[in-house]
């Protein structure tokens, strides 16, 4: 199989429950909820989304022709600043990574001796292997994947109240304001919520805050 893949680059995982940790995030291209396009924005089931995945032009992207081919680059973008004995901590999102993140790759990312995460919609299900299982839900798009480690929710979404998911099978339940023109407010809204409510923690976008990727 052929992977396309908009960006891959080093940085620090910025939000949940993994924030502030080196990784290289892997950027898939293409998302089931939205073309990309800002004409098609207002009819997508996701209309806030302020992620690039369209193409293979950002930085460390490409199309590339086999698992260990990604697996070789990505390991080696690690390799670039981290020390190279170390397990890498990689991170695939998009977009939708479950469009293209499938079994074969996952073991060719271990076999490169890295630690799979993903950030992933749940409009679909998982692969067998990953080490780390992000769900974003949005709006009232079909949710399939129903467990994982970190359930991520961006407050605040009229058809995807928190109540929704207090019964899935999640270790940690993450509120996430959204950004944009009522970022504090949705802030203080979502911190009201976690005071009240602590099964759920607030989560910050802090890569926005320090400047980076």
């Amino acid at each position: 199989m052929a992977y396309s893949i908009k960006e891959v680059y080093y940085t620090l995982q910025g939000e949940g429950f993994h924030s502030g940790r080196a990784a290289v995030f892997v950027r898939f291209s293409g998302c089931n909820l939205w073309t990309g396009r800002e004409q098609d924005r207002t009819s997508a089931v996701c209309t806030f989304c302020d992620t690039d995945f369209v193409g293979t032009n950002g930085p460390g992207g490409g199309k590339f022709n086999s698992a260990e081919a990604l697996a070789r680059h990505v390991r080696g973008i690690w390799d670039e600043v981290a020390p190279p004995s170390e397990r890498a901590f990689i991170v695939c999102t998009g977009g939708e990574p479950f469009l293209q993140l499938d079994e074969v790759l996952i073991k060719a990312f271990h076999a490169a001796n890295m630690e799979v995460a993903v950030e992933t919609n749940g409009t679909l299900k998982a692969p067998m292997g990953l080490d780390w299982i992000c769900v974003s839900p949005k709006a009232d798009a079909p949710l399939l994947q129903t467990s994982g480690h970190e359930l991520k929710l961006v407050w605040y979404q009229e058809k995807a109240p928190p109540e929704r998911f207090n019964a899935l099978a999640f270790d940690h339940f993450y509120l996430q304001p959204m950004d944009g023109p009522d970022a504090d407010r949705f802030t203080k809204e979502a911190t009201a919520y976690c005071l009240k409510h602590p099964t759920w923690k607030l989560s910050l976008q802090t890569h926005k805050m320090l400047g980076i990727p």
